[in-house]
């Protein structure tokens, strides 16, 4: 299932009839954990962070002004989006969000849940566990007695058993860990799809208007149709071939914003043999990472 879900509003249902016989007591209430409603690695253009307190918890989310005629709320892999029009007032928006905040967290908690689930079923946050990338698997070490976080390797030419040290102490909580590890793999992908875009803009005469980091559990990648390119930082798990594909891939679109012949034609043109990284990928999904 597609994991950005519209919105969709439905009428009162009638009411249930009375039970014949008194029902017993339900068991107390367990209240909902509160859902961490973060700001994603970088913003839209023209779209801005904003945040709302709802009944439950303070509710955030991303807000971007278009041409719609009401506003539409949508729950993706980077948390809640709010498409408002511009004559909308930003009370108008904060009520909509509390207004729905129920549907809002309902969807945001089976998100997180997933995300949760996936992204750390085959690794160990703690010392000695080990995470791809770029292909390889890279060995994590918890050093108290360090400042930064340090790469024993070369930076964009891994070999297994390379160590990753943090600057944590050896008895650090796994999620401080996972912060810590995903921090150093944002910056490294951001780094590198830098090196490989311009490579392949120069070398095929294109122009893009800018490109972000994403954290799509969905997707690898997206081009719009006035050149903004994304890019999702858990590529850098795997090898260099397969993230020269998923960035030629997104180029082609700049000139085929479709999947035709001529789309994976372009895609050829860019990158010869592409055939072998498209299907590696095709076995992994965003989320699931990492588990290779």
């Amino acid at each position: 299932m597609d994991p950005n879900r519209q919105l969709e509003l439905f009428s009162d249902a009638p009411a249930a009839l009375p039970p014949a016989v008194p029902a017993p007591a339900p068991p107390p209430a367990i209240e909902p954990a509160v859902v961490a409603t973060l700001p994603p690695p970088s913003l839209p253009r023209n779209a801005r962070w904003r945040e709302v307190a709802t009944p439950g918890q303070t509710i955030g989310f991303v807000l971007q002004r278009s041409r719609r005629k009401s506003i539409g709320l949508t729950v993706n892999d980077d948390g809640l989006q709010v498409t408002a029009p511009n004559w909308v007032t930003l009370g108008q928006i904060d009520a909509a969000v509390v207004e729905k905040a129920n549907w809002i967290l309902t969807k945001l908690r089976a998100l997180r849940a997933r995300q949760r689930h996936l992204a750390t079923a085959d690794t160990l946050w703690q010392q000695g566990g080990s995470i791809p990338y770029l292909g390889r698997r890279i060995v994590l070490e918890l050093n108290g007695a360090g400042k930064t976080t340090a790469f024993s390797g070369s930076p964009f030419k891994p070999r297994d058993g390379d160590t990753l040290s943090l600057a944590l102490p050896p008895g650090a909580d796994r999620h401080r860990i996972r912060d810590s590890v995903h921090a150093w793999l944002q910056q490294q992908a951001a780094e590198w799809f830098e090196q490989r875009l311009r490579h392949f803009l120069d070398a095929n005469g294109l122009a893009i208007r800018r490109w972000r980091l994403s954290s799509a559990a969905t997707r690898w990648g997206s081009c719009s149709s006035d050149g903004n390119i994304m890019l999702n930082w858990r590529l850098i798990h795997f090898d260099h071939d397969v993230i020269d594909y998923v960035i030629a891939h997104e180029l082609a679109h700049l000139r085929e914003m479709n999947h035709s012949k001529d789309f994976w034609r372009e895609v050829g043109r860019i990158l010869p043999g592409f055939e072998r990284s498209r299907d590696a990928l095709r076995q992994h999904n965003p989320g699931s990472l990492p588990l290779i």
